[in-house]
């Protein structure tokens, strides 16, 4: 498309040195000369022509001169607009005026025209970036949309608590939370009621971060809780989780998970550990136990037997879960938060709530990083029993 030239000048002669000159471009199409012999007039040809894309005026001019449409220019905050001021070359004053007040550049009179078309030209250079930055500008735009929509759909998707408790008579006291590192993470939680008395909960961490560990993070949620809505123990529902992530993963992603069903009524938990931290179990006397380390790996890596294990809750035990990202934050001059500090930290929580509990790791997790950026997703699940 041609590039739209506005010349604004007094002198009636330069229209015509202008069309002469540049004939040739003016036929191929590559620019397109407005004329207009004042500011006004000008003002009101931009109106009717907002792709105008140089402006080439005179500086002295009758009703409103080069200096004053200059400003009427800068309020339109158009970066793509280029301004070229033209002056007599003892008028050095206003040309530096122009200059400080946003003109692109200048040239005197006489015009040598061939400078002027360099001049041209270098403006052009300057309106393609221009436009090619306001285009990449609003493809981030757009972009960061998708992620905000994204990270409001990840959210969503995860189930509340309070909702679980209207739709089940189930006696559990759970409290979940996942902080992700970017827009949207790969770290998730579930819990659902599986019948009257049992209930299946998970939580797991998907290989890196972004938009790919959000949809691999998805892919892996439905497909777990589909196989535990099946009724079936925790160690069918890892392995059959893993042939079909198996086949699923691109990239070579996995996802580390820890899957239990919780029987209200015993306190007892048939739980598989793909690969995840160990939790923790803080016990209704203060004390605090690791669960073993488990030697099956994360789910999506190859066909594997994973084994199960169990665990006997108490009235007032609480199982605390989390990711790495808890464990591994960090402070630039103190190193990781680690299991040792939240080790310590469970004892003097005896007796909370699980979402005391949950709000008191956070705390002392944000005490500790102090500020420093936030390197990996951070997600917990307490669940206690009453």
């Amino acid at each position: 498309m041609a590039v739209k030239i506005l010349s604004v000048d007094d002198e009636m002669d330069l229209e015509v040195l202008l069309t002469q000159y540049f004939r040739r471009k003016i036929r191929k199409g590559e620019y397109e000369f407005f004329f207009a012999h004042n500011g006004l007039e000008a003002l009101d040809i931009l109106l009717k022509n907002p792709d105008i894309e140089i402006v080439l005026s005179d500086i002295n001019m009758p009703e409103m001169d080069g200096l004053t449409m200059l400003a009427k220019l800068n309020e339109m905050h158009n970066p793509a607009l280029k301004c070229i001021m033209v002056s007599a070359y003892g008028d050095m004053g206003n040309i530096r005026q122009a200059m400080n007040g946003g003109a692109f550049d200048f040239a005197t009179k006489p015009i040598d025209l061939d400078d002027l078309s360099v001049t041209i030209e270098k403006a052009i250079e300057q309106i393609e970036f221009v436009r090619k930055s306001q285009a990449e500008h609003a493809k981030l735009v757009d972009i960061q949309g998708d992620l905000d929509a994204a990270s409001q759909i990840q959210q969503a998707i995860l189930p509340n608590y309070e909702d679980f408790l209207k739709q089940t008579n189930l006696p559990v006291c759970l409290c979940s939370s996942m902080k992700a590192a970017k827009d949207v993470g790969g770290d998730f939680f579930d819990f659902f009621a599986l019948d009257d008395h049992r209930m299946a909960f998970t939580i797991a961490d998907v290989s890196g971060k972004g938009m790919p560990a959000a949809l691999f993070m998805a892919v892996s949620r439905t497909v777990i809780r589909t196989y535990g809505m099946q009724g079936l123990s925790s160690q069918e529902c890892m392995a059959n989780a893993n042939k079909m992530l198996c086949t699923e993963s691109l990239n070579s992603m996995f996802v580390t998970t820890f899957y239990g069903i919780y029987d209200t009524t015993t306190g007892l938990i048939d739980y598989t550990n793909a690969g995840h931290n160990p939790p923790y179990v803080l016990k209704a006397d203060g004390s605090v136990q690791a669960l073993p380390i488990c030697k099956n790996i994360a789910l999506g890596v190859f066909d594997f037997p994973f084994t199960s294990n169990e665990l006997q809750l108490e009235p007032g035990d609480t199982l605390v879960m989390y990711t790495d990202g808890v464990t591994e934050a960090h402070n630039n001059q103190k190193g990781d938060y680690g299991e040792e500090r939240l080790e310590a930290l469970l004892p003097t929580l005896k007796g909370k709530s699980s979402s005391e509990i949950c709000d008191a790791i956070k705390k002392d997790v944000e005490k500790f990083v102090d500020g420093d950026p936030q390197s990996d997703d951070m997600t917990m699940l307490i669940l206690k029993r009453p």
